[in-house]
């Protein structure tokens, strides 16, 4: 089986590389030589590519800092690459196309855990809510395609990821690997204190990106309708018990202090992935302690 998968240099796409080859034939597609935002470009590359299965996993993506100075554009470039994927995998009658949400979708105050007929009872949380709103219009524009021309399209609702070959940036990461890197420069500054945005007080879920990819791939064997399943752990974690784990583990001890000037972002994110277990058979299988261990190990070897 021939799978074009977008975002193939990114983070998730990366991982998705790594562990979906082992099962179908994987053309990675990322910004060159297709520029996904150009229709005529994505045309003319599926068209020449042929596959039988599209994993849209490209995205423009940040932390709380990028998304609040890039509305616009993380909007804009998420609703026209998504678009311009999902019309011409129905114009070229693709098998299947898996599309990547976000948890970023979910109202901002909603009932915990996230479920996934919840997902438009309000609105996102607004740092990050151009984002979301962009990916949830997606999701919607999967249901429609599949409703009117019977297009075979799974949304799938991830929640925070990390792992291997993330993106370690103070500005723009996402929040473990910023944390890694906050407390990597802590260490070799000989630096007595991090401060970190917000009150600690919030939580995340977070999911080991090769478990997201083990979802992926059910997603491709299995029948499934094409209304959100929610792909997560359904454990939670607040903020300051992330970093004590990060710290510990890296071996920090000095102080953790907060600027509560700083956003903390959506309150609590925790998913029901009841839905996963049951339409795709899918469970994670990493531990936050055990993924925590092998991303930090994995960034400790990159920079070498």
């Amino acid at each position: 089986m021939k799978v074009l998968l977008t975002g193939a240099t990114g983070f998730l796409g990366q991982n998705l590389v790594a562990s979906l080859s082992q099962y179908y034939s994987i053309t990675p597609m990322g910004s060159k030589p297709c520029d996904l935002r150009e229709q005529d470009s994505c045309r003319r590359n599926i068209k020449q590519i042929k596959p039988d299965v599209i994993i849209h996993a490209a995205g423009t993506v940040g932390g709380i800092g990028a998304n609040k100075e890039n509305p616009g554009k993380f909007m804009y470039e998420n609703l026209i690459m998504g678009t311009n994927i999902i019309h011409e995998a129905m114009v070229n009658n693709i098998s299947k196309l898996i599309l990547l949400g976000t948890v970023c979708a979910y109202p901002k105050y909603t009932s915990i855990p996230f479920r996934e007929e919840n997902l438009w009872n309000g609105y996102p949380e607004e740092t990050n809510a151009p984002y979301g709103i962009a990916k949830k219009t997606l999701m919607k524009l999967v249901e429609t395609y599949h409703e009117q021309y019977g297009m075979d399209g799974v949304n799938l609702v991830p929640v925070n990821m990390y792992g291997p070959y993330d993106h370690f940036n103070l500005t723009s990461s996402h929040v473990i690997p910023a944390l890694i890197l906050k407390v990597h420069n802590a260490i070799i500054n000989n630096e007595q204190s991090i401060t970190l945005w917000g009150t600690g007080q919030a939580s995340r879920e977070f999911l080991y990106a090769p478990d997201c990819a083990e979802a992926i791939r059910l997603a491709i064997e299995k029948d499934v309708p094409p209304d959100p399943i929610n792909i997560g752990t359904g454990k939670e974690i607040k903020i300051h018990e992330l970093i004590e784990m990060i710290a510990d583990i890296m071996g920090f001890d000095g102080e953790i202090l907060y600027d509560t000037t700083k956003p903390d972002g959506q309150p609590r994110r925790c998913l029901d992935t009841s839905r996963a277990k049951e339409r795709l058979g899918f469970e994670a299988k990493t531990s936050l302690s055990d993924g925590l261990q092998h991303t930090i190990s994995w960034f400790k070897k990159s920079l070498l």
